[in-house]
């Protein structure tokens, strides 16, 4: 419920952080509040008492600057696309890095340095033009930065491990105005947190990840089964991936059908069950090693095939529209047993009345993701074989407490086949021992000490939030 409270900044004030800054300064006033106001997930509904649009980081630091003196609460927002909605506030700051679109792209270096508004649509874009990509979102509206900083799982990761196993280094405005740049050489202590400790360190005005050769084409797409074979389908799925090669990454989804032409007529809106994949090596081998999941049961579609990487990238935009409310509940798999798998094909069985855009989620992980990067990485959990993440998604608010009670119905069903711990991307605003879980206690200790030394005050705490206060 909106706090009836309402933070008020003075007209003389506000002229002067219009006045610092090359980007558009947003209140409630204005005829783009509303809009500015806005992430991704519309069941978020948060008023903030200003949007300070950065066009770069002297607009950050002006930002910041102002919003510490106001004594306002800050919410970074990159792409926003962040299920619990830490990309706006009530009564605070929004620090939007989104005009900041820059990308750069280092042949020689294998690298590519991109800042905190950019998209994955858009960097795989100028990424794809030299043959090359890092592992990205399964959206491509997704922003690059948060993506990032809570992990990063996606098609690439099995072959080249987590966007965060990428990460190379980043700069950073720190909560006392400092510009930090990070790498193994500078700072590495920092650059160990932001792998995979989020938003908690600073605003990072840009990133620079290991590219890899990739694409243009890949081998992706998906097969479609129907829910009546779940099971099966599932317990064939287990012992496959055992002994898949890393080059490719696979993931399970029970949707309801969308309305394509590749669909058959009678199965489009019903429940369906499908396995997609992307492999990133020759297509003669990706063919050969998709032959199992292709010859097995009777799909009601099949449209795995050769197609541009960027396809692929985009392939679940239209599952995630923009505004779409949503809710999410996640965990680890250690594996699929026949229990675990009995339980999930039953739960899932309620998609048939959460028509369309509700789903279920299951991630194959392994692969390079179990080794950690050089200097390490925040990012735990690392030994599990599969992560779930349940999708409640409505458009009539009147659907909230269906689609709700759903996710966490079937979360608490299958909680005794899970690790417990959640992956931070997935997780909601679920609270401090939530946040800690992501992390397991020896990582958490660490990024407690990371977060005392470079943000001590936890200005930046609209976050998974790591407490300096707390050990």
């Amino acid at each position: 419920m909106r706090n009836t409270q309402s933070t008020v900044i003075g007209e003389a004030t506000l002229a002067d952080l219009r006045a610092s800054l090359k980007g558009d300064v947003i209140t409630p006033h204005d005829e783009e509040y509303q809009l500015a106001r806005r992430v991704w997930n519309g069941a978020i509904d948060r008023h903030p008492a200003v949007v300070a649009r950065c066009t770069g980081t002297a607009d950050v630091l002006s930002t910041l600057e102002f919003a510490r003196s106001e004594g306002l609460p800050i919410a970074v927002r990159g792409g926003g696309h962040n299920v619990a909605g830490f990309g706006t506030c009530d009564d605070g700051l929004v620090l939007d890095l989104s005009p900041m679109k820059g990308i750069r792209v280092d042949t020689s270096a294998g690298t590519v340095r991109a800042q905190g508004g950019v998209l994955w649509g858009e960097l795989d874009r100028e990424t794809q033009a030299f043959g090359c990509a890092t592992t990205g979102g399964l959206v491509s509206t997704t922003g690059v930065a948060g993506f990032t900083l809570g992990g990063g799982i996606g098609w690439l990761m099995r072959r080249h491990g987590l966007a965060v196993d990428n990460l190379c280094s980043a700069d950073v405005v720190t909560a006392d105005g400092a510009l930090v740049t990070t790498s193994l050489e500078s700072e590495p202590e920092l650059l160990w947190g932001l792998r995979g400790g989020g938003g908690n360190f600073g605003v990072v005005t840009s990133l620079e990840f290991a590219l890899h050769p990739v694409g243009p084409l890949v081998v992706g797409g998906a097969v479609f089964h129907p829910a009546e074979s779940a099971g099966e389908l599932l317990r064939f799925y287990a012992d496959w991936t055992r002994s898949l090669p890393d080059e490719l990454t696979t993931m399970v989804v029970f949707l309801t059908a969308p309305p394509q032409p590749f669909i058959p007529a009678e199965y489009q809106g019903a429940p369906l069950v499908a396995v997609a994949v992307c492999h990133t090596g020759d297509t003669s081998d990706a063919l050969e090693a998709l032959v199992p999941l292709r010859g097995f049961g009777e799909p009601v579609a099949d449209v795995i095939g050769p197609m541009p990487y960027v396809s692929l990238q985009s392939l679940f935009d239209h599952s995630a529209p923009y505004g779409i409310r949503t809710y999410w509940k996640t965990a680890y798999l250690d594996d699929l047993d026949e229990a675990g798998i009995d339980e999930l094909v039953a739960q899932a069985a309620a998609l048939r009345d959460l028509f369309p855009l509700s789903a279920v989620h299951l991630h194959h992980m392994e692969g390079a993701l179990t080794q950690e990067p050089q200097g390490g990485a925040a990012f735990g959990h690392r030994d599990h074989r599969f992560v779930l993440n349940l999708i409640g998604m409505w458009s009539d608010d009147d659907e909230h407490a269906r689609h709700v009670g759903w996710v966490r119905g079937a979360w608490d069903a299958m909680q005794r086949h899970t690790t417990g711990a959640p992956y931070l991307n997935f997780l909601g605003d679920e609270g401090l021992d939530r946040v800690r879980d992501a992390y397991g206690s020896r990582a958490y200790d660490r990024l407690v000490q990371v977060k005392r030394r470079y943000d001590p005050d936890n200005i930046f705490r609209i976050n998974q939030n790591i407490d300096p206060g707390t050990t």
